[in-house]
């Protein structure tokens, strides 16, 4: 009877042994998951049975979760250096060429254009204007997918000399802005309208990640002199390292159309290659 009577009280002791344990391997536990990122943990415990070796080891918490501060920093844009000059042609290598069409996108041409690009399987740049390209995102989508290079031209068109510096900045900041966002990255290049420059435009497309882009053969289209000028213009003017200028908007451009579906493949057949600058 009064070995029955102590029953109770070896049972009180057998489970607060028990609690115990379980506290300290919980400690245990916790202590685990508090290891610092990058210090060394702790050797584990040697296995307690057949049921503790087959228990999947339980992950640290913070392996969860980003690690920030030990993350590569972000890959960023290596700023031009501030030219006082654009840029007027490009490094001969072999017989190539660039072509390059300003004042789009224009719904009428642009995709024309496109078009016989894409027939001959050439690339070339698009400098575009900032109030046309936000209308017709989906052609600087085009152009981009395609290989094209697209280029800021401005938003309006301005003369630039004329601009203060803030209008400089809002003229090539919001072109470049809606570029970004319709291709997925801001603009390498720019190009000044009319082909003033000035030293703040200089200095404000540097500062935006751009180089200024000029030319080497003015094609003229702006003035619609017919196709066949167009056309002799470029095959005259065509040299290793050229850069033609031509329009895809700004007017009524269906002879700049015309013009490069007739000199393109002669250009081709010459052994000129039609590439577009890298950077």
């Amino acid at each position: 009877m009064k070995e029955d009577q102590l029953l109770p009280g070896r049972r009180s002791v057998f489970r607060i042994a028990a609690c115990l344990g379980a506290a300290a391997f919980g400690g245990m536990l916790v202590g685990e998951r508090a290891e610092t990122p990058g210090r060394a943990p702790a050797a584990p415990a040697p296995a307690a049975g057949p049921q503790s070796a087959a228990r999947p080891p339980q992950a640290a918490s913070y392996r969860l979760r980003p690690m920030t501060a030990y993350a590569p920093p972000a890959r960023q844009r290596a700023t031009p250096p501030v030219r006082k000059q654009p840029i007027l042609e490009v490094p001969a290598r072999g017989r190539t060429m660039v072509l390059t069409f300003d004042d789009g996108p224009d719904p009428r041409y642009t995709p024309d254009v496109l078009g016989i690009l894409r027939k001959h399987d050439v690339r070339a740049m698009f400098f575009v204007c900032g109030e046309m390209a936000t209308a017709h995102r989906d052609l600087l989508r085009e152009m981009a997918g395609d290989g094209h290079v697209v280029g800021n031209h401005t938003w309006s068109h301005p003369l630039i000399p004329k601009l203060s510096l803030s209008g400089i900045n809002d003229e090539l900041g919001r072109t470049s802005e809606v570029i970004g966002e319709a291709v997925g990255e801001p603009p390498l290049w720019y190009r000044a309208p009319y082909g003033a420059w000035n030293r703040r435009s200089f200095e404000i497309g540097a500062r935006l990640g751009m180089e200024p882009l000029g030319w080497t053969v003015d094609t003229l289209d702006w003035t619609t002199p017919g196709t066949g000028t167009i056309v002799r213009r470029v095959l005259k003017g065509a040299a290793p390292g050229v850069i033609v200028l031509s329009h895809d908007a700004g007017g009524n451009r269906s002879q700049s159309v015309a013009a490069l579906r007739r000199y393109l493949p002669k250009l081709l057949d010459k052994g000129y290659q039609i590439t577009v600058p890298r950077r």
